[in-house]
């Protein structure tokens, strides 16, 4: 083909290409509207408590705790000492103010970042206000100087009896459960609420102060006084704090794969409970069989020099009362069990509110009345036959295992009744799949709260079929159902 044209002229796409390009580069040139800025989020003031059913002002809203430090001076048994505690938290919406969960103790000023806050006191409430409003998603420190007293206690008329700080011939031992370590220190103090904490505890230099997790160090000052400092090493709820001050000898071992083992123990009890406190490893091999790998990273037991016969589930470092370990090795190893069995339930799986402690306790007893059997204790099956027959009157008179009242909290239904419900379903899947759920709970769920509707989920998840209407009537209802497997055992009618 031939052409008579000598200029070519532009094709239209190069054409269509040229204005694009004068196009974009008049836009890059031009002015650029800014969009207008997302107003800030007003701050308002954090919610005083969670609402949990038997405590609504324990916890706190607007802000989750990342650490808390407490500095104690402590002085003498059952002498006022001076105390610090920071926190370092960060804020879950805009703060015109927040609360703290802090009781029985003398305060004396509180900081937020650095500055003077405005501080209030309304019953275990503590209402802090800053100089400026914290915007949502920031990091704050607050500061609460007071003087603490160890012999600040409460009553509970179940199987608490007496908490908060428990004088001790030479010292003190703390039972913070279920709501008393705001006795101790300011918190955010509910079960669901987890953060780890450094303990920096000065004492006499004829004393030894011990706490949760891990000693990082310990220092002599120039008056005598001596510095100890600890770390829980996982964060832990507030109501399994442990601080105990006194006249101590530790004793070192090692668990099953060499876990680090550590009991504290008054000095002239070391020899006297030794030969109980030695089966610790035994009990540690029997559950981690049952359970499987223990969830922290060393444990022990602080042998409490009092006379409250309460043994309790402190994280890391069970308290058993000193009755315990002078009596019968049967009912030592039944509270020792039980503690170390909280250390899966309840502490490495927290609790979502109070109403779930049933799978705390209830776990808690089925292990120890296992193992007890196991080994020269009374018939299982014929202490949950028991538990059965009374199952119906607990109801009434404690609430159903998953509904308990606030003054019933911790009565009987929550330790064999609450048994009893994780029997049945043994019962009702058969010893294997039971096991495969009990595993599937500690280790899917560690480190996290969780609740009992998680429970009955995972437990259908794991049995292949819905156990929701199994599992309801019996944490819930207000008649006992049927016992598979038993169709002999009755309840006793409730009067």
């Amino acid at each position: 083909m031939s052409t008579n044209r000598t200029t070519p002229r532009p094709h239209r796409r190069g054409r269509l290409a040229l204005a694009a390009a004068i196009t974009a580069a008049a836009a890059l040139t031009a002015p650029v509207s800014q969009a207008a800025p997302a107003p800030a989020e007003k701050p308002s003031p954090g919610a005083p408590g969670l609402g949990d059913p038997m405590f609504p002002l324990d916890g706190n809203g607007g802000y989750r705790v990342d650490r808390y430090y407490l500095d104690f001076d402590w002085q003498a048994p059952k002498t006022p000492f001076e105390a610090t505690t920071t926190i370092k938290a960060r804020s879950t919406q805009a703060l015109s103010r927040f609360n703290l969960d802090f009781g029985g103790n003398t305060l004396h000023t509180v900081t937020v970042n650095g500055s003077t806050a405005g501080a209030s006191r309304a019953g275990d409430e503590l209402t802090v206000t800053p100089k400026s409003p914290i915007a949502n998603g920031s990091s704050f420190t607050v500061k609460v100087t007071y003087t603490a007293d160890p012999t600040q206690t409460r009553h509970r008329d179940d199987a608490i009896e007496d908490y908060g700080w428990i004088p001790t011939p030479d010292g003190t031992v703390v039972y913070p459960q279920p709501n008393g370590a705001r006795l101790i220190f300011p918190a955010d103090d509910h079960p669901s609420r987890r953060a780890p904490i450094t303990f920096r505890i000065t004492t006499p230099g004829d004393r030894m102060a011990v706490a949760n997790g891990r000693l990082t160090s310990r220092s002599e000052r120039p008056d005598g006084r001596v510095r100890w400092t600890y770390d829980s090493e996982q964060p832990l709820s507030t109501q399994l704090v442990q601080l105990a001050i006194g006249n101590f000898r530790l004793v070192d071992g090692k668990g099953p794969g060499g876990l680090p083992l550590r009991d504290v123990v008054p000095d002239d009890l070391v020899e006297p409970t030794a030969a109980y406190r030695k089966l610790t490893s035994d009990h540690l091999a029997w559950l981690q069989e049952k359970l499987g790998p223990y969830p922290f990273n060393r444990y022990g037991l602080l042998v409490g020099d009092t006379d409250l016969a309460v043994a309790l589930e402190t994280q890391t470092l069970s308290l058993i009362p000193k009755a315990d370990l002078l009596g019968t090795r049967v009912d030592a190893e039944r509270n020792m069990v039980h503690e170390l069995t909280h250390q899966w339930f309840g502490d490495s799986v927290p609790l979502k509110s109070w109403s779930d402690l049933w799978l705390s306790e209830g776990h808690a007893r089925f292990y120890e009345r296992e193992y007890s059997e196991q080994h020269g204790g009374d018939s299982f099956e014929a202490a949950m036959k028991t538990a059965y027959q009374a199952h119906d009157q607990w109801r009434k008179d404690y609430g159903a295992p998953a509904e308990p009242t606030e003054p019933n909290l911790f009565k009987r239904m929550r330790y064999d009744g609450s048994a009893l419900v994780l029997y049945a379903l043994r019962e009702q899947v058969g010893d294997a799949t039971f096991q495969r759920i009990e595993r599937a709970w500690v280790s899917g769920f560690k480190g996290r709260t969780a609740s009992t509707q998680d429970f009955v989920e995972l437990a259908s998840k794991v049995a292949g079929e819905d156990l929701e209407g199994f599992l309801h009537p019996w944490l819930y209802g207000t008649k006992t159902p049927p016992m598979p497997g038993h169709p002999d055992w009755v309840v006793d009618p409730a009067t």
